[in-house]
């Protein structure tokens, strides 16, 4: 990070990956802007930021709704006169199967994590134009670039987040200086899966291995001043998006039972709506309960259910067969007839 105190806007800023970030960037002597939609969540955060040296200015704001954003950007600008980097961490999650997810929360979370992040994304471009130029740095996700059941309106949402950085990559060419990077975590330790909305029954937790979000808000500081296409967080992300691309037979037959084993736990939860439509500020923190004491079990599983499935789908391709993911195995004469 370069400069004299920049002035450093976030969205999601009271918990996970956005409020570490912000202490990250306090740290630094940044001028911090966070955003939320909670101001109790907001006020803790600040008196954190403050307590490590930071000049902070609290802006609640729903991303999924334009105006609230753009109030957000012109209070900044009153109190700091510029903007020199957005961070639009904000998101919600939703668990459960496409047609048991309700209508009005599936698409809320889409609201938030993409049309919200278009939301950011038009407010800090319009002004990096004006100003002469800043960081835009936008958190994706490896569910970005695979598929996984049970979290459809996530991923659906995610991809949509990597393809909208890829266009505002290619158009910011044209803007003097101006930076958009994308920030691609994998599991990350914060309460963001027990926040999640809740169809399928257990609590949602990350899938190993499990980064804290301090890894992750170092790779958004380090994005400021240098565009990143893509910097991928987390030890396991490539090999997964590898096999996902590479081998989605193989992908497909696995990934139902291992979401089961690593990325649901054995709490039971009822069928709620989360913080999808309305804040919960008393489950907002920096971290979540799933440091990596939790996957010892888990790998175990992990490593039996994989081997045993990719097992049969490869033996079944030795055999001149498709194997079908929940189905029998596919003839030659089959699979030219599909």
């Amino acid at each position: 990070m370069t400069g004299d105190r920049p002035t450093v806007l976030i969205t999601g800023a009271s918990s996970g990956i956005g409020l570490a970030t912000a202490r990250d960037f306090a740290r630094r002597g940044a001028r911090l802007v966070l955003v939320s939609r909670s101001a109790e969540a907001l006020g803790a955060a600040a008196e954190s930021c403050t307590a490590l040296g930071a000049e902070v200015l609290t802006a609640p704001a729903d991303i999924g709704v334009a105006a609230t954003v753009d109030a957000a950007f012109d209070a900044a600008v009153a109190r700091f006169g510029r903007i020199d980097v957005v961070v639009n961490s904000a998101a919600t999650v939703a668990y459960g199967r496409f047609v048991d997810v309700p209508p009005e929360i599936f698409d809320r979370v889409l609201r938030t994590n993409l049309t919200g992040t278009a939301n950011v994304a038009r407010a800090a471009l319009k002004h990096f134009e004006a100003g002469g130029g800043g960081d835009l740095i936008l958190v994706g996700s490896l569910l970005g670039k695979i598929a996984v059941p049970t979290m459809g309106s996530y991923v659906t949402g995610k991809w949509g987040v990597h393809g909208l950085a890829r266009i505002l990559q290619l158009e910011a060419r044209a803007m003097d200086g101006v930076r958009v990077s994308l920030v691609s975590p994998g599991g990350v330790d914060t309460p963001v899966y027990a926040q999640a909305a809740n169809y399928v029954g257990w609590e949602g937790r990350p899938p190993p291995p499990v980064d804290p979000p301090e890894k992750v808000a170092a790779a958004i500081v380090a994005a400021v001043g240098r565009q990143r296409r893509d910097r991928s967080v987390g030890l396991a992300n490539e090999v997964i998006v590898l096999g996902f691309r590479a081998l989605p037979a193989v992908f497909d037959a696995l990934v139902t039972p291992l979401v089961k084993l690593a990325a649901h736990s054995r709490t039971p939860v009822s069928p709620w709506a989360g913080n999808v439509l309305e804040p919960q500020p008393a489950g907002e923190a920096e971290h979540g309960k799933w440091g990596r004491h939790w996957l010892r079990g888990v790998t175990a599983g992990t490593v039996a259910v994989a081997g045993g499935v990719a097992g049969a789908v490869l033996r079944g391709r030795s055999a001149g067969q498709d194997a079908v993911p929940g189905g029998a195995a596919q003839t030659p004469a089959e699979r030219t007839r599909r």
